[in-house]
């Protein structure tokens, strides 16, 4: 069985397949994909529950996504799941998308039948982790969220509009993404009559500005979600003079499991978490749409962990 497989692997059950005595019917697609800890969560909860088959990693370069859809379905795969940057180019293989996917604008799950449906777990999951870390709902705090531009971010704010949060600062390398993002969650938030005034609720900024440290102060919540940590000699998404005392700081990375950020946020005596716990309640709401009934947490924390 390969740790990584490609596009030509799918040629056929007997080549996907070989020298294994379960069928690859689940699988994640990005690029890279070698990193993804999603495959051990998930085969946890499938041998749990008794499914005989596996769930494998898929490389898929940009552009080829649709043909990996297509093959998949041809060798009857019940769905599959998607990280970057695929998750704006899934959009065009879904036959619909539901109310999650079209608010986030991005896609992270499939779920294959007659018609393929685009799904995303992404907002959902980390509601519930922030819960889970913090004891505190998402709602209920002042938001800054940095990377706005990518389908993580996006689908976090898109999140933070929906349910209520009353302050957001949309932090994002090139502004006018933010911008643009700030006037779509504008007419999002008169939709939902959450909006008291729109010039309030939303403020769109660079990292570089030099307001974004008072900007910083007036937030509780900082969320990082870019790729700005995955090395160690990455610097950090936002001036250090941002991070405070009081607030909460949530990197959306997991590997390594202290970035810079959160490094530099500890030492400053603000309260931290990393992305493994929005890793574990997406893919548990993932699971739940391919098997609905079933209940796999506690077997995809498991299996998680195991794999650190």
């Amino acid at each position: 069985m390969k740790d990584v497989y490609q596009i030509s692997d799918l040629s056929s059950r007997e080549k996907l397949d070989a020298g294994t005595d379960k069928p690859a019917r689940l699988a994640v697609i990005g690029h890279p994909v070698s990193h993804s800890l999603s495959p051990a969560m998930h085969q946890a909860a499938l041998d749990a529950h008794g499914k005989n088959m596996r769930y494998i990693r898929l490389e898929v370069e940009p552009g080829q996504v649709a043909t990996a859809v297509k093959l998949m379905q041809n060798l009857d795969f019940i769905g599959c799941n998607v990280t970057v940057p695929h998750k704006f180019e899934v959009m065009d293989c879904c036959d619909e998308l539901s109310e999650d996917a079209r608010a986030m604008g991005a896609v992270n799950t499939l779920i294959f039948g007659e018609q393929t449906l685009g799904h995303n777990t992404d907002a959902l999951g980390l509601v519930r982790a922030i819960r889970e870390d913090f004891s505190i709902d998402l709602a209920d705090l002042k938001v800054m969220i940095v990377g706005v531009g990518g389908g993580a971010g996006r689908a976090v704010a898109t999140q933070c509009a929906r349910i209520g949060c009353s302050k957001m600062w949309l932090v994002n390398r090139t502004l006018e993404k933010a911008e643009d993002l700030m006037g779509e969650l504008q007419n999002l938030g008169n939709e939902l009559h959450h909006l008291e005034g729109p010039g309030e609720r939303f403020t769109a900024i660079a990292p570089d500005d030099p307001t974004i440290i008072e900007a910083a102060g007036n937030a509780e919540l900082i969320i990082n979600a870019t790729s700005l940590g995955l090395r160690s000699i990455d610097r950090k998404p936002l001036p250090a003079e941002c991070i405070q005392p009081h607030h909460l700081v949530y990197d959306m990375i997991y590997n390594p499991a202290q970035t810079t950020l959160l490094g530099h946020a500890k030492s400053v005596g603000a309260r931290t978490a990393n992305g493994l716990s929005m890793l574990l309640h997406q893919g548990v709401l993932a699971y739940e749409c391919w098997f609905p009934g079933d209940t796999p947490v506690e077997d995809m924390k498991k299996g998680l962990l195991s794999s650190l």
